[in-house]
């Protein structure tokens, strides 16, 4: 076991000591929680995590190791949601060095030094947790070792600036990519703001063939049936191109459908406005109800910006709320086939309740 010390310190000046595992480097992040009972390798490996720094609420975590990092041959990861770990570190209470599933080949440990990224634990977590839902969404440093340097640690807490930093165009992929080619009975042009894997998996189950293009790629002169945005990290106003070409979409009548980030996109480009929640949405457990109805999903989410309901125009409605906080979770337009969701509904390791609505997706296609 390893008891090199290790701080968190936020930008409200409070301090965390723990201990270091992983790889041993300071890193400076946003500081937010995840409330998941499981699902480490999916969250760590889910490109909306980039730049932050995750708070694992669950007491035990690398009980169950890490899965093999498999890649099917068309380059989709078997068991992961991209190719790499995305978010910058991992806080948790509780580290297990000992491990045992079925589908386990090493630690959690060894998988982060693998990958270069640092952890801590022995954190109060729950404590961590309160005063973030308190204050709301803080910038966070840990520093390894027993000397820590506040002053030097101040100016990076005060130089780093979430919002204004563009983490979708680091996560996107750079060249188009195809899948499923010529075997799909129907082409969705896919637009990768940060694609978890189960998204792909999710439409190609629907005998889809998923054409993805970088997140700022002009896809309007390509040939497809339907338009698929995906989530994302960061500020949905760094995406200004995605929005413009997106918004040259609106004017036809091809299908088109967002998740996360890809709601907050779509909802822009139908005029709408953005705000930043105060600590945002990220569990597997949010409570939402269908818009009109009593349905109501229990949702995996993982969301820090949501859709001002007030902004939307005369064409959209809300199409699903979030029964916590009553913000939105998705939009539809009254007209068009165009919807969206905040939550995700291919979420791994789950909830899948809401998985239906890629068969909506497909039904519009087809």
């Amino acid at each position: 076991m390893n008891f090199t010390k290790a701080t968190l310190i936020l930008d409200d000046g409070s301090k965390y000591e723990g201990f270091s595992f992983g790889a041993e480097k300071a890193v400076t992040g946003e500081v937010v929680f995840n409330t998941a009972m499981s699902g480490y390798p999916e969250s760590l490996t889910d490109p909306s995590y980039a730049g932050q720094l995750m708070v694992l609420t669950y007491p035990l975590i690398g009980n169950y190791g890490v899965p093999p990092r498999t890649v099917r041959p068309d380059g989709i990861s078997v068991f992961m949601e991209s190719e790499r770990i995305h978010a910058d570190a991992i806080i948790i209470s509780d580290y297990s060095y000992r491990y045992n599933h079925w589908n386990s080949v090493n630690t959690l440990d060894e998988w982060l030094k693998e990958e270069g990224i640092p952890g801590i634990y022995g954190i109060d977590t729950r404590a961590l947790t309160k005063r973030l839902r308190e204050h709301g969404v803080m910038i966070g440093r840990i520093v390894p070792g027993n000397d820590v340097d506040e002053k030097l640690v101040g100016a990076k807490l005060a130089a780093f600036n979430y919002g204004e930093m563009n983490f979708v165009d680091k996560v996107s992929c750079k060249e188009i990519i195809t899948y499923n080619e010529g075997k799909g009975r129907k082409r969705v042009v896919l637009v990768d703001c940060g694609v978890k894997h189960n998204i792909i998996r999710c439409l190609l189950k629907r005998d889809l063939t998923v054409i993805r293009v970088p997140w700022d790629y002009d896809f309007n002169s390509m040939e497809y049936d339907g338009l698929f945005i995906s989530n994302g990290p960061g500020d949905p106003d760094t995406c200004d191109a995605a929005v413009r070409n997106i918004r040259k979409a609106l004017d036809g009548d091809k299908p088109i459908c967002g998740i996360c980030m890809g709601n907050q996109l779509l909802a822009k480009a139908g005029g709408a406005s953005i705000y930043k929640l105060k600590y945002g949405h990220r569990s597997h457990n949010q409570p939402v109800r269908m818009a009109g109805s009593n349905k109501c999903f229990i949702t995996s989410q993982n969301h820090g910006y949501a859709v001002d309901d007030n902004t939307l125009g005369d064409e959209w409605e809300s199409l699903f709320i979030n029964m916590n906080d009553m913000t939105n979770e998705g939009i539809r337009h009254r007209k068009k086939p165009f919807f969206s969701a905040q939550f995700h509904p291919e979420a791994c390791s789950g909830p899948t309740d809401t998985e239906f609505i890629f068969d909506q997706f497909a039904k519009l296609i087809f």
